[in-house]
């Protein structure tokens, strides 16, 4: 068939530190009132598919579509499940847990769970937004251990103030935190294993504290790379790491692309508008807070109405 560049429904997610900013920036329409802190709008994993939006392939998921036509969208005939990429927008109205996500290694030694890294693109953020990032040089296992029973964990970590623009990356095992006032896209491997370490003493909706997991937490973090994962990137090729590389782009209104084929592109639209055209004579729109995944066979052209702004994944 004649496949285009396809667009997602969002799966919401519900967060005690969520909030509604993703109305508010993106137009996501999400339940009012409601604290979501994640909006999912690409995603391969047992239990969150995402569901087409567009076209005629709209109300398939990705995972069946990409088993139709493998060669087409991803250039391997013998792609293999899951789709490799998990692309999410988050709104810290609050500050997220401490927490880390496992290495390969880690799982295999646990015999449990699923390896995570990550990046973060900021997308806004308020005066004076941080995030945590890191352990401070010479942190032990120990120490550490011993910061969870006092709730000082938060001053091990590298706290490093943020703006609109900035690029970090987080590879697994890098004790980490988002602060509050922040909008985030973050590209990751397909993997939702979270440990969480401390959470700030609140509570949830119930009046209970959320699950901490200590041990497979201090297990999976690299007590030897504290200072390791502290760059900073702003413009050009932002992350090129072995899972996948983001590139920033700019386009000025009225501008067109060349989307050649070849490889297999995610772009995530973070400003701006206009419409991407197959020469197969394909039309989509795009707009800020849209996902597109571009098969590797598509050949077309992205014509822009407004300056944009966007993020090229590539795997």
């Amino acid at each position: 068939m004649n496949l285009y560049p396809l667009k997602f429904r969002p799966i919401f997610k519900k967060r005690i530190w969520g909030g509604q900013k993703l109305r508010h920036y993106f137009n996501k329409d999400i339940p009012p009132f409601e604290k979501i802190g994640e909006s999912w709008e690409l995603a391969d994993l047992p239990h969150d598919k995402s569901v087409i939006a567009n076209g005629e392939l709209a109300g398939q998921t990705l995972a069946a579509v990409v088993a139709m036509y493998p060669e087409q969208i991803t250039r391997d005939e013998n792609f293999s499940q899951p789709f490799p990429l998990l692309i999410k927008f988050l709104d810290a109205e609050e500050v997220l847990s401490v927490q880390v996500h496992p290495a390969s290694q880690t799982c295999a030694r646990l015999g449990t769970g699923q390896p995570k890294s990550e990046c973060w693109y900021i997308v806004s953020a308020a005066d004076n937004a941080v995030i945590y990032k890191g352990l401070k040089k010479g942190v032990t296992r120990k120490r550490f251990a011993e910061a969870l029973t006092t709730g000082t964990v938060a001053e091990l970590l590298h706290k490093i103030p943020v703006k609109v623009g900035q690029c970090h990356f987080l590879p697994a095992g890098t004790a980490h935190t988002v602060g509050a006032g922040l909008l985030i896209a973050e590209i990751q491997t397909p993997s939702d294993t979270t440990y969480r370490l401390f959470d700030w003493n609140r509570v949830d909706d119930t009046g209970k504290p959320r699950q901490l997991h200590i041990e497979q937490a201090l297990e999976s973090i690299h007590f030897d790379s504290g200072a390791d994962n502290l760059s900073v990137t702003t413009a050009g090729r932002l992350v090129d790491c072995r899972y996948f590389t983001i590139d920033k782009g700019r386009q000025a209104r009225h501008c067109e692309l060349l989307i050649s084929p070849g490889k297999m592109k995610t772009l995530i639209i973070l400003t701006g508008f206009g419409t991407i055209l197959g020469k197969n004579g394909t039309a989509v729109d795009f707009r800020p807070g849209d996902c597109l995944l571009v098969p590797a066979a598509y050949e077309g052209a992205a014509r822009f109405a407004e300056d944009t702004q966007y993020l090229t994944v590539t795997v």
